[in-house]
């Protein structure tokens, strides 16, 4: 595929070519799914390392559905407004979306290729569709087969109809080895993983704390951060060093845009209090994936203290409070028997993912990952 790439473009030579020249078929891209840690990542950035086409770019699924629905928010805003009294035209700005971003990458590589929201599941048939019309190439990387993503969703038989477009534009690979590779004894960056009932714990991180503040050039204070027009306080940090608790970053309603923006800005981040991940917290069980994915997508470096081992964090089967799972189901009008096997009741996506979670955990903890993380050196 890297030869078959080499040199092409979706972007037609001339006006004249783009209305009367056949364009060069683009090849079939691919989707790369297996179990967490068995290389699909690293596959997929050496190949965009290597392939030759100057119009590509390499985005984490979240940050790329974010940008869509950016763009999609900026093109509804620019129509003209409705006159008091007449009905507005009805306007659909997928395909506009989809032909910006055909024109700035004709190869697409995503990581982490999942569907978790409503959103996007409805809006992804249409963009990809008009996506691969127009030229692009993608190559994905997932831990599920394209059949199974957003199992259980909800409206899931809206969304079906888009496994058949990409299954028709994409080759399925299996990528297994049964390893988990991030779990590979390498050398530990020292301690990073830190239980609540380790002695003078809180005093420790303490100490980790000031010693990486005090090589920067800063002094340690609250931070305001402004994300799409919002702003996020964030209580105690210093230059690119943030110390934050479990509940400042996952139990406020925070999402991916928020996470990319604290991945921008700062390169270690301390994470104290992380608690009992049961189905009475898949909110923020799913908050604390997109942290996660977002970090290690930018290599920010994390500092964690925890109520259980890594492993147990999120546990499945523990009883928990029904009560706000049936209201929504009410709201839905929703039956209880067949709604509790929905992804957003039964907890499976969340534990699913967590899986993800605990392997890039493993591996932001080994000495080469904290050395490639420092930004002071770069």
């Amino acid at each position: 595929m890297q030869t078959t790439l080499r040199g092409y473009t979706n972007t037609p030579t001339s006006l004249f070519s783009k209305f009367f020249t056949a364009q060069p078929k683009p090849p079939k891209g691919y989707y790369i799914y297996g179990d967490v840690g068995t290389g699909k990542t690293m596959v997929m950035d050496m190949f965009y390392s290597h392939v030759e086409t100057q119009k590509k770019k390499r985005v984490h699924f979240h940050g790329f559905m974010l940008d869509v629905h950016k763009r999609i928010h900026r093109l509804k805003q620019s129509m003209p407004k409705r006159k008091a009294g007449k009905m507005a035209k009805s306007y659909d700005p997928i395909a506009p979306v989809a032909e910006e971003i055909s024109e700035e990458a004709c190869l697409l590589c995503f990581d982490e290729f999942q569907v978790t929201d409503i959103a996007d599941a409805m809006i992804l048939k249409q963009l990809f569709e008009n996506l691969f019309l127009n030229g692009v190439v993608v190559v994905a990387t997932s831990n599920r087969p394209p059949e199974d993503l957003y199992k259980n969703g909800l409206q899931r038989v809206n969304f079906v109809p888009f496994i058949a477009v990409l299954q028709k534009y994409c080759r399925t690979l299996r990528l297994d080895s049964g390893i988990d590779y991030r779990k590979r004894n390498r050398p530990s960056a020292g301690k990073l993983y830190f239980l609540s009932s380790d002695a003078d714990a809180e005093a420790t991180l303490d100490k980790m704390f000031d010693e990486l503040a005090f090589k920067q050039n800063d002094i340690t204070r609250p931070r305001m951060l402004n994300v799409h027009g919002r702003k996020v306080r964030l209580n105690k940090a210093c230059g690119t060093i943030a110390d934050c608790t479990f509940e400042e970053l996952c139990d406020r309603p925070l999402g991916a845009s928020d996470y990319l923006e604290i991945s921008r800005l700062f390169d270690t981040v301390f994470i104290r209090h992380i608690p009992l991940l049961t189905l009475n917290k898949k909110t923020q069980a799913r908050r604390l994936i997109t942290l996660v994915d977002a970090f290690y997508d930018h290599k920010v470096r994390v500092v964690l203290l925890a109520d259980h081992p890594l492993e147990s964090i999120f546990v499945h089967g523990e009883d928990h409070d029904h009560n706000d799972s049936h209201i929504l189901m009410d709201d839905l009008g929703l039956k209880r028997d067949s709604a509790s096997s929905l992804s957003i009741f039964s907890g499976e996506e969340e534990m699913f993912a967590f899986q993800r979670t605990v392997s890039r955990l493993t591996e932001m903890q080994t000495d080469e990952y904290w050395l490639e993380g420092d930004r002071s050196t770069k």
